[in-house]
């Protein structure tokens, strides 16, 4: 049943009140707990005497963490997704005092000798597993956040971190308000080529701007709207540039070019590892990882090249073959999209736009749901719970009857809304002194809106996002770890926490689970035999031109973390030229300035990091293969992977968890199977 007409549960689990939150309120709470947190530090004069008080420690800091990624994770959050001036000058007014008590707290000597003196004692193997390995993680990252520095060091480094923190922020702000300061107002020959659902779209979009007529913008929905399909080649070029150069010199707006602080950023990260003994940030970045080293990194971005390049040659040579038939012959970065669309229609006959009206939204919520509980033995309910916005939902997941978290989801682009998708925890499971505490995360994408009230339809592109987010949402929701520290995706390995989304985007390739997500909007009847046979056939297509393409930014990171002394605005072009020269098959223009909004590395959490979407990968594809052996809906496999994998958090080392569940250490093999490169060496 797509729309739900009883009224809904009341939320079981406490939420945020998003209707009563006030802005002054949500400042001043966070302003009480950084400060309860100081004073906790400050008062922290001397390692405790007793095991237990020294124990006692440790839970006050996993409260007075609890505390904060509550309030603060409020903010952020509205931050991203209802950006407005208010918003954001409370949120960067605050970024300066929160990166000051996290530095204070990761340097403090006292509570640092703490975490030793436990560890050292014959009482820590008495301790949980939880415990012991968030004692463990928690004297790594003392040492990375510069508990032994001295002196003037010591304060660098916490000069650094506040910058940093607010370089990060800045550097955000500018790709939003360049990727909103653009529009262009359409005229009906621009409009040629695209589906009437882009075109209505494009419509929407004016209204917004106040127009009586289309407007093309830089938001996704519309960006690949007209990349894909628009005929006027002049137009895909406008936007191409457009989009290519937000927030940098070459932007007709100026004021958010983000060259100087990409500057600062690489300079800053350098300067912080050396203080603390690495050669490079690249090093003190992987010191937390799964991988061992950066040449391990990037020796297997090279050779997952190596198996993409045959296929990728291949791949370009076809899109230059069908653009020759329209008399393009100077294949063009802006025609790729364009002609990478008539080829899929010619060789599988297929088209994301015929495709869209058998995935509308609540169709695949609903199959979504069912693919977990199948998986999971998990029931997904919707709940009435207040929301930021009337896109966003609330459900909790149970088990047996029993709420094990909560989730909301925020489906749709919007101005104020950065881009992107991503899932982000906003309370993580935890013990209390008095009840077991419920994890509960949002989940955010930025899919096209629903049209002039119509149910919003997805692209199959969309769906795996949905899918991939949700992933995930599970790791976050179904641990069964207590302690704040390791519960859910803390404490994993940054180059494994991709595993688990990226093995949940399988299931929106499967026949089976096809059938439960696809239903047309207006006939009701699933995914036609002859759609599903090309969609299924298509599932390969340009994956070496996309596998290329991911390499080719994971390459770029590293080798500008990597690089002593850091690289100016010219060097980091230059960088990124000579990796596409070696690795890119598909042209580029000079003007490209793709680094300029490389959010994840330069506001994320990506930095040196970016390759954790292909090394995870060989972890899913290699996790999925199981499944693949044992049967993709079986319960046994899917209890075995949410023991394994879900519920451990980073209780349980990366390859530890994934040994556990596949009895061997990882192989690369079924990543090139998923790829459809069995055959090529």
């Amino acid at each position: 049943m797509w729309h739900i007409d009883m009224t809904l549960e009341k939320v079981t689990l406490p939420v945020p009140q998003f209707n009563q939150i006030t802005l002054s309120d949500l400042k001043q709470k966070i302003e009480d707990a950084i400060q309860h947190g100081q004073n906790y530090l400050n008062d922290l004069k001397a390692v405790p005497q007793t095991h237990e008080a020294q124990l006692d420690v440790l839970t006050q800091m996993d409260m007075l963490e609890n505390n904060m990624s509550e309030v603060w994770g409020i903010l952020s959050h509205l931050n991203a997704v209802m950006n407005n001036t208010e918003t954001r000058e409370i949120y960067q007014s605050l970024l300066p005092a929160l990166s000051e008590y996290y530095t204070a707290l990761g340097q403090h000597t006292v509570l640092y000798q703490t975490f030793q003196h436990i560890h050292d004692q014959n009482l820590f193997s008495n301790l949980s597993d939880a415990q012991q390995s968030a004692i463990k993680l928690a004297l790594r990252d003392f040492k990375l956040s510069g508990v032994a520095l001295e002196g003037e060091k010591k304060q660098r480094y916490a000069e650094i971190s506040s910058r940093l923190s607010q370089l990060s922020s800045d550097f955000s702000n500018h790709v939003l308000d360049a990727t909103q300061a653009y529009f262009k107002p359409l005229s009906e020959e621009e409009l040629k080529g695209l589906p009437e659902s882009s075109v209505q779209l494009l419509k929407q979009y004016g209204q917004q701007h106040e127009l009586d007529q289309p407007v093309a913008t830089l938001d996704i929905p519309a960006y690949l709207a007209i990349m894909t399909y628009a005929e006027t080649r002049s137009l895909r070029q406008t936007l191409y540039h457009a989009y290519t150069t937000r927030a940098s010199e070459l932007s007709e707006h100026s004021a958010f070019d983000n060259t100087p602080i990409m500057e600062e950023i690489l300079r800053l990260r350098q300067e912080m590892a050396h203080l603390l003994g690495f050669n490079n940030y690249a090093e003190l970045s992987l010191a937390s990882k799964m991988a061992p080293n950066v040449e391990t990194v990037n020796q297997f971005l090279i050779d997952l090249a190596q198996h993409a390049r045959q296929p990728a040659e291949k791949e370009i040579l076809d899109i230059k073959a069908i653009a020759a038939e329209d008399n393009v012959t100077d294949l063009q970065a802006w025609d790729i999209a364009f002609y990478s669309e008539k080829l899929k229609v010619q060789q599988f006959n297929l088209s994301q736009e015929a495709l869209k009206p058998y995935f509308p939204v609540p169709k695949i919520l609903q199959g979504l749901f069912r693919i977990v509980n199948r998986l999971y033995g998990i029931q997904v309910i919707e709940r009435e719970a207040p929301v930021w916005h009337p896109d966003a939902r609330y459900f909790e997941l149970e088990d047996q009857g029993q709420v094990v978290g909560g989730f909301y989801l925020d489906l749709y682009a919007r101005s104020g809304k950065r881009g992107g998708a991503w899932m982000s925890g906003f309370r993580s499971r935890m013990q209390t002194a008095h009840h077991l505490q419920k994890p509960i995360c949002y989940m955010v994408c930025n899919f096209t809106p629903p049209i002039n009230g119509q149910i919003a339809q997805l692209t199959h592109n969309e769906v795996i996002t949905l899918f991939h987010e949700f992933g995930h949402g599970l790791h976050h929701m179904l641990t069964e770890v207590d302690n704040i520290s390791v519960a859910g995706t803390h404490g994993v390995a940054w180059d494994a926490v991709e595993l688990p989304s990226q093995f949940m985007e399988f299931w929106a390739w499967d026949n089976e689970s096809l059938e439960l997500l696809s239903e047309h909007i207006n006939t009701k009847e699933s995914l036609a035999p002859e759609l599903l046979k090309a969609l299924l056939d298509a599932r390969f297509f340009q994956s070496g031109m996309q596998t290329l393409r991911q390499i080719e930014f994971a390459l770029f990171d590293l080798t500008i973390h990597k690089l002593s002394p850091a690289l100016n605005a010219e060097q980091i072009q230059a960088t990124l030229n000579d990796i596409r020269q070696k690795y890119a098959v598909a042209p580029t223009t000079i003007e490209n300035r793709f680094q300029h909004s490389f959010s994840h590395i330069f506001a994320g959490g990506y930095a040196a990091g970016y390759y954790s979407y292909k090394w995870a990968e060989v972890l899913a594809s290699d996790a999925f293969d199981r499944f693949e052996q044992e049967g993709i809906f079986n319960t046994q496999t899917g209890k075995e992977f949410r023991q394994a994998i879900l519920a451990v958090g980073g209780k349980d080392q990366a390859l530890e968890a994934f040994v556990n569940f596949r009895n061997r250490e990882p192989k690369i093999d079924a990543l090139l199977r998923h790829q459809g490169w069995t055959n090529n060496s």
